[in-house]
């Protein structure tokens, strides 16, 4: 007779917002070394302060964080006659979400405060507001686009 132990079936919970394509774009770029359930802990704790601030839905600020920060416009280093210049070049939506959340950690990253999830709360409530280091960036490149115009020809 086996000694071994039948494992029980267990049901996978499925969470709404694991579902969801920012947020599974957000926690990839979160994670460090490969710790995904780390990540999912931090956006977690991330969104329960959101709803706790702003006393609204925490995908909605979310949304509208990513939302103002994605820019329609880059530049891009071409070469041109000999030289290197910055052309500016219009992207797609995703490719602009990519940058957005990407700019919107590296914002939370750079923030003081006591951990990831403060930081990331704070960046995106700030965002979603129209302020915050993420949309400096965003305005610099925009500024960046607006200058370099001239060279707009030679995509």
């Amino acid at each position: 007779m086996s000694r071994r132990v039948t494992a029980e079936e267990t049901t996978a919970k499925s969470e709404p917002l694991s579902r969801n394509h920012l947020v599974t774009m957000l926690v990839n770029r979160i994670l460090k070394h490969g710790k995904k359930g780390l990540a999912y802990q931090i956006l977690y704790q991330a969104l329960k302060k959101i709803k706790q601030k702003t006393e609204r839905k925490a995908l909605s600020v979310l949304r509208q964080a990513i939302g103002r920060v994605t820019p329609k416009i880059v530049v891009k280093a071409r070469r041109v006659r000999g030289s290197t210049r910055q052309v500016p070049i219009p992207i797609e939506y995703t490719q602009g979400q990519v940058l957005a959340i990407r700019w919107l950690l590296g914002a939370s990253r750079k923030r003081k405060g006591e951990n990831m999830a403060f930081k990331l709360s704070s960046e995106l409530v700030d965002a979603s507001k129209g302020r915050g280091g993420a949309i400096d960036k965003k305005k610099e490149t925009e500024k960046m686009a607006e200058k370099n115009r001239a060279f707009a020809h030679s995509r």
